[in-house]
């Protein structure tokens, strides 16, 4: 099996450029800011104050419906770098780190290969290994010289004044008033939410002037006529709600490109100057498209659509998204849009959709919405980010841009339920989403394959229909499934056991009493930690004073990172904290817990730490 899938590899890094390739190809450049959605003047909002970019958008093509794939900055910055959606190479998760097979290559090489000097000099992020050569060198104080130097190029150049960090920033100088903002309906309107918010656009407006600077120094060195620029913004806003979460308004991105005169002919097919398209376009389709722009075919094993150059292909009728771990929370969520609907599939929709992330509660919206919930002072809309999530969700991006009228169960629109619901499990088979595998398993039940090889390798490896059939039982919060899940609890397959144990713990009490004897056995003794950890959460969630003693052995043994690495101590310590005051007679174990190690992983180092920082203060509280 191994040797097909490299076969299909090195077949794959092979870059085919046809024989009437112009020996003059377009400088690529990448102007990107952080964490910003379409929140320009050019884009309609008459709050922003973006006098460059609006300059910029009255002669290029703005893009209204461009999507990041992800919601955070690791996984959208490793689906541009690869082409590939991260469920597929197992890097979804933030702050990790996997491996593409040999000879998958990040878009750089394949652009070196087409005779482009390739520089990033601000910005990388990814969750896949870095092999070989990647970017050249540059200088950081001089780049434009260097590109000069260097034709053809694909350069990007990246600026963190919009990022999330920005926005709490104190002091600051206000340039828009807080009185001027749209809060959202699903934001309370406080002075806190206000100031966050009108904070945000100060933010764009001081990343504006950078992008003005950046074209006028394009100028400058007299490349202006010979580069094709990509503006665009790397997920949506860095407000909580957006950030993270794969709403439109956590995955749409502003996206303006121009193509200068000598090089309409690479130009999309409703390119115009000041003109919009409402293609579906997104972080899965960039390298592809630039390679398509380099006048070289793309590599079969991309999973995106170049939009434009020699190899462009028809519009899509869907974009897809995603969310996984946000740092040391696990959660999983699928998503796909078509021009006007968007669809949510929740596989833990026992997990709040605001679980607390430490990094997240530094924003004063994010500490303030969450007082205002437990004082009982919110609307519903508002409310909603602090309960638990329905299995589906469905919204009308037309009719309710802020997302908070969920359709799914509107007799009205079950026909475009019952359409987006299969996108999203036709993409689920079509890209192998190796995410329902258990974060430890993806990294070491099979080392020698990387995570795509895994999804490749057939049923016998990853049987991804029946796990996928089994999450989705186990998310549906159907009581009449019980029996299917229990039923599960015996699969040869531990992911199989995994989402079966979850959808018990899921059903609550309910759920967990229909396995008891079952699930008992499971949390001492399943050969899996990942499952054994399930298990045992729902014993120590919902069973008796003996499943309770059980739950508390299982779960700390498996908090302790040496025992079976930082993934398991992950899962189990947010199984622990989930158990409120029944986990407070491991409280002195837990504060005995290692939190740093051999075992600490080279990404989201801090993530163990921060989980039993947080598990030991509500204990106290």
């Amino acid at each position: 099996m191994r040797s097909s899938i490299m076969c299909f590899a090195l077949l794959a890094s092979l870059i085919v450029l046809p024989d009437s390739l112009s020996a003059q190809q377009p400088n690529i450049l990448w102007l990107t800011a952080e964490d910003i959605g379409p929140h320009l003047g050019c884009y309609g909002d008459d709050y922003a104050d973006t006098p460059h970019l609006d300059e910029f958008a009255n002669r290029s093509l703005t893009y209204l419906n461009a999507w990041s794939t992800a919601p955070v900055c690791a996984p959208a910055r490793t689906t541009l770098i690869s082409g590939m959606y991260p469920p597929s190479t197992g890097s979804e998760h933030m702050r990790s780190l996997t491996k593409l097979p040999e000879n998958f290559h990040m878009y750089p090489v394949y652009m070196r290969n087409a005779g482009y000097f390739c520089i990033n000099p601000d910005k990388e992020d990814y969750n896949l290994d870095k092999v070989g050569k990647v970017w050249d060198e540059a200088d950081k104080k001089d780049p434009y010289a260097k590109l000069k130097a260097n034709q053809p190029f694909m350069a990007v150049f990246n600026q963190t004044n919009t990022h999330e960090s920005k926005i709490r920033t104190r002091p600051h100088e206000k340039v828009h008033d807080p009185a001027g903002v749209r809060v959202p309906a699903y934001h309370p309107d406080t002075p806190e939410v206000r100031q966050d918010w009108a904070q945000y656009y100060d933010n764009i407006t001081k990343m504006d002037k950078w992008f003005g600077d950046q074209l006028a120094e394009l100028e400058r060195q007299g490349l202006a006529d010979d580069t094709i620029v990509f503006f665009y913004g790397d997920h949506g806003s860095g407000m909580p709600r957006n950030k993270r979460w794969p709403y439109n308004s956590g995955l749409r991105v502003p996206l303006i490109i121009h193509v200068p005169e000598k090089f309409r002919g690479l130009a999309p097919t409703d390119y115009m100057a000041g003109g919009k398209s409402d293609q579906l376009v997104g972080f899965i389709d960039f390298a592809q498209t630039i390679i398509s722009l380099a006048g070289a075919q793309p590599p079969e094993h991309m999973q995106g659509h170049a939009f434009m150059g020699a190899f462009a292909d028809p519009p899509q009728e869907y974009a897809f998204g995603f969310r996984g771990r946000m740092d040391e929370r696990y959660d999983m969520v699928r998503t796909v849009r078509n021009k006007r609907y968007i669809y949510l599939r929740h596989y833990m929709p026992h997990k709040v959709y605001g679980q607390y992330i430490d990094y997240m509660f530094v924003t004063p919206t994010t500490r303030k919405w969450k007082e205002l919930y437990d004082a009982g002072e919110l609307t519903a809309a508002q409310s909603l980010f602090w309960q638990t999530k329905p299995y589906e969700e469905l919204y009308d991006l037309e009719a309710d841009p802020d997302e908070v009228n969920n359709l799914a169960e509107s007799a009205e629109h079950a026909g475009v339920l019952a359409e987006l619901r299969k996108a999203h499990e036709d993409w689920v088979f079509d890209v192998k989403d190796v995410g329902f595998l258990p974060e430890d398993e993806l990294h070491n039940a099979w080392p020698n394959l990387t995570p795509y090889e895994i999804g490749h390798a057939g049923p016998e490896v990853f049987p991804i229909k029946r796990i996928q059939a089994v999450a989705a039982s186990a998310a549906s919060q159907d009581l009449q499934e019980i029996p299917f899940l229990v039923d599960m609890l015996k699969d040869d397959t531990s992911a199989v056991r995994y989402w079966a144990a979850m959808g018990l713990l899921i059903r609550e009490s309910t759920g967990v009493s229909s396995a008891q004897k079952l699930l008992r056995r499971m949390a001492k003794q399943d050969p899996s930690p990942s499952v054994r950890v399930i298990a045992a959460e729902g014993l120590g969630r919902y069973g008796d004073e003996q499943d309770v003693k059980i739950a508390l052995n299982t779960l700390i043994e498996c908090a302790n990172a040496e025992n079976h690495g930082a993934y398991v101590a992950m899962l189990a310590l947010n199984s622990i904290d989930f158990l409120d005051d029944r986990a407070a007679p491991i409280k002195t174990k837990i504060e005995s817990l290692p939190k740093k190690g051999d075992w600490t992983p080279t990404r989201g180092n801090s993530y163990v730490q921060n989980l039993i920082k947080k598990t030991l203060a509500d204990l106290d509280n």
